[in-house]
């Protein structure tokens, strides 16, 4: 019996050892990396804007289409709040539902998780509409969607419009 817990404490310190606990949903954690959103987001969806999070939104205008409507490989832009004070971006990696998509995004987390990426993370719409103006994103460090919404303007497409290619 002495071996068996002895055996069980090894198995649970290797555990540990390894820097992450299994995910009971499934849905990754953080990885390495010191990014803030938007170098990543800019790599990522080849889009060629510059400025805070918040304001690619209105540098987009002009540019790239933009709307409500979630794509692969689009850039959900984040307003800016009191608690997201530079706004925030995040692309899409895949659309699930009328109502979630995953992202691809980096520096989302606190403390020890910030700059780090997030690959393929739950974004549900909460929005009344229907429309992605509100959501709730995936926190890793709880295995769930966190308890805050944030507003969003909108899908950033990278398509650039034809007034824009001279």
């Amino acid at each position: 019996m002495r071996r068996m817990v002895s055996m069980g404490i090894v198995f649970l310190l290797a555990g540990c050892a390894s820097g992450r606990m299994a995910s009971r949903s499934g849905v990754p954690g953080y990885s390495g990396g010191d990014l803030s959103c938007v170098p990543y987001a800019r790599d990522r969806s080849g889009l060629l804007i510059n400025g805070d999070a918040w304001q690619w939104w209105q540098a987009a205008d002009g540019r790239y289409e933009r709307s409500r409507r979630p794509q692969p490989g689009s850039v959900l832009v984040f307003q800016r709040t009191s608690r997201n004070p530079q706004g925030h971006v995040a692309v899409v990696s895949r659309v699930v539902s009328a109502r979630e998509i995953r992202v691809d995004h980096a520096n989302w987390g606190t403390g020890r998780a910030r700059g780090q990426i997030a690959r393929d993370q739950p974004v549900m719409d909460v929005s009344p509409r229907g429309d992605w103006s509100l959501v709730r994103v995936w926190y890793p460090p709880a295995d769930d969607f966190g308890g805050s919404n944030f507003p969003t303007y909108g899908f950033i497409h990278g398509r650039m419009l034809m007034a824009s290619v001279r």
